[in-house]
């Protein structure tokens, strides 16, 4: 009941203060709201005092709490509009290196599951990328980095996700030219070589399940495949699997050729 209480009475003490002429009153309750954590009390009043403190000194710790209002009620979205409001109208800030981290980090929040459309991702990356260029020495570049780094993965993880469907499908041709995709793209991923291995695989099959005519040339892929991958990954787990489908190959090769010099006799 004591808690019911006192919501009642902060609701009409806003409303008073929300009814009151008295500006500097309202800005003051505003930043007792935002101190006490009662950011969407404080967020209704600077959001109605904003055009009115335009171009005062006051401005800037209004602006910079109201945007932080929607950072903390988790509405990421808001959240980063207003800190890039803030950094455009106020680049010379004390506070823009702080802010210009808070708007990439928003994009950070902002990111999907795997499967979902992956533009606040990339958004984010780009945003953290900007921000350790920008401030190489702040202490949340090692933060940035890590960020970063968590994104790639979800990036990474859904184009694989993306080949190996490819894979299973069937279409082995696609699924070959994503791994490969994949691989380029990460190329300090610890799964770098089960990319190419599974590039490798991929081709293979669309070798063998190829038109006679076109099966040669294909194989060949899988055999300049493998020797790239030995070259690349010397000491992979998986080089003797790879091999497998190299031999395979260099085996099916040598019978269409074979095959070849028979018809070539026989005319």
């Amino acid at each position: 009941m004591a808690i019911l209480a006192g919501a009642a009475s902060c609701n009409r003490e806003l409303r008073r203060i929300e009814k009151s002429n008295d500006l500097e009153q309202k800005l003051a309750y505003a930043d007792k709201m935002y101190e006490k954590k009662k950011y969407q009390m404080a967020q209704t009043l600077y959001e109605e005092l904003i055009p009115i403190f335009k171009g005062t000194e006051k401005f800037e710790g209004l602006y910079y709490k109201y945007a932080y209002c929607s950072f903390y009620l988790r509405d990421y979205t808001q959240a980063a509009f207003h800190f890039k409001n803030y950094l455009e109208a106020l680049p010379s800030s004390p506070r823009a290196m702080e802010v210009d981290y808070q708007q990439a980090y928003c994009y950070y929040k902002l990111s999907p599951k795997v499967p979902l459309d992956q533009t606040n991702t990339m958004k984010a990356i780009s945003a953290m990328q900007t921000y350790i260029n920008s401030y190489p020495n702040s202490d949340k570049t090692a933060e940035a980095n890590v960020v970063i780094e968590l994104l790639r993965r979800k990036l990474e993880k859904k184009d694989f996700n993306a080949a190996e469907l490819y894979y299973n499908l069937g279409h082995y041709k696609s699924a070959g030219v994503s791994f490969q995709s994949l691989m380029r793209s990460y190329p300090d991923s610890d799964k770098s070589d089960n990319y190419k291995y599974m590039a490798i695989k991929a081709y293979y099959l669309y070798a063998k399940n190829s038109i006679l005519p076109r099966q040669k040339e294909r194989y060949e892929t899988v055999v300049n495949e493998y020797l790239e991958f030995t070259d690349r990954y010397p000491s992979s787990k998986l080089k003797d699997d790879a091999e497998k489908y190299y031999n395979l190959a260099k085996n099916n090769i040598k019978s269409l050729e074979n095959e070849q010099d028979k018809k070539k006799s026989v005319q």
